[in-house]
C-alpha cells in the first residue's frame, strides 16, 4: 500500500530499505542518499498520502515522526553538501529570531496541504498527540539531535522504539551525562526547549528522568530533586557520515 484510504495503514519498507543503505550508528551517507531512487519514491508516497484515515493513534504518531526525519533528510540532501542544517537558509544563525529558518519553510506537501518540519512537531506531534517521546524520535539532522534510527517508526512498535530511543539518548555520555562528585546533571537543551513536554508527563524534570535511570541510587537523587541541572551546548554540525 504506498497511499492510504480509510481503515489503511501506510507502508513504510520502502523507508526502511533505505535507512538501511544509508544510515549507520545514527550518521548518514548523504551523498549516496541523494542518488537513491527509492528516497525520492517514497518522499512521493509520503505527500500522497492521507494520514488523517490512518486507522490508530499509534499509525497516525509513526507516520508524522517519519515524514518528519525523512523531509528533513530531503532538506539537506537538495542543499548539499553543507556543514549544517542552520546554514541552509540564506540568513544563517540568526533566521530562528526573524522567521527564516529552515524549520519554517513550506518545501514539501502532504494530502495537498504545504507542510513544514515546524508544523509536523509543533502543530501535529505536540499539539495534537502529547507525546513527549517524540522528542527523541525526530531528528534535526545535528550531532546534538537523538540518533536517527536505521529502521521507520511503526505502530505496532511504536512504545517500545521511543522508550529505546529515550532510554538511549539518556545513556548517551556526549549528550548527556551525571557528575556525582558535584551532584549535577547535565541535560541536553532538548530538556530545557520543551522543558513543558515532560513536566507535564510527569511533574518534573527530575521524575521524567528517574523513569529511564536503571541505578536506584541515582534514581532516588533524581526523586529528591539533589540534584543541579545544566543545559549543554547545542552542536548543530551536520550528522554526517565520514
Amino acid at each position: 500500500m504506498n497511499e492510504t484510504t480509510s481503515s489503511q495503514s501506510f507502508d513504510h519498507s520502502l523507508y526502511d530499505s533505505v535507512l538501511k543503505r544509508h544510515v549507520k550508528n545514527g550518521k548518514v551517507d548523504y551523498k549516496s542518499l541523494k542518488a537513491d531512487k527509492d528516497f525520492a519514491t517514497y518522499l512521493e508516497q509520503l505527500s500522497k498520502a492521507n494520514p488523517d484515515a490512518l486507522p490508530t493513534r499509534e499509525e497516525k504518531i509513526a507516520f508524522w515522526i517519519n515524514a518528519y526525519n525523512a523531509f528533513t533528510l530531503k532538506l539537506i540532501v537538495d542543499n548539499y553538501p553543507v556543514k549544517s542544517i542552520t546554514e541552509i537558509s540564506a540568513l544563517g544563525k540568526l533566521t530562528a529570531f526573524i522567521g527564516d529558518s529552515p524549520w519554517k519553510r513550506e518545501f514539501f506537501t502532504i494530502n495537498g496541504r504545504k507542510m513544514s518540519l515546524d508544523k509536523i512537531e509543533h502543530e501535529i506531534l505536540r499539539a495534537t498527540f502529547k507525546e513527549e517521546r517524540i522528542h527523541f524520535a525526530v531528528n534535526c539532522a545535528s550531532s546534538s539531535c537523538p540518533i536517527l534510527r536505521n529502521e521507520p517508526y511503526t505502530a505496532e512498535k511504536l512504545s517500545e522504539q521511543l522508550h529505546e530511543q529515550a532510554k538511549q539518548f539518556l545513556k548517551d555520555t556526549l549528550r548527556n551525562r551525571i557528575d556525582l562528585k558535584t551532584k549535577t546533571i547535565y541535560l541536553s537543551k532538548i530538556f530545557d526547549w520543551y522543558k513543558d513536554d515532560f513536566t507535564k508527563s510527569a511533574g518534573s524534570i527530575e521524575h521524567y528522568l528517574a523513569g529511564y535511570i536503571d541505578d536506584e541510587n541515582i534514581k532516588q537523587m533524581l526523586l529528591n530533586k539533589e540534584f543541579k541541572i545544566e543545559y549543554l551546548d547545542y552542536d548543530w554540525s551536520l550528522n554526517e557520515a565520514k
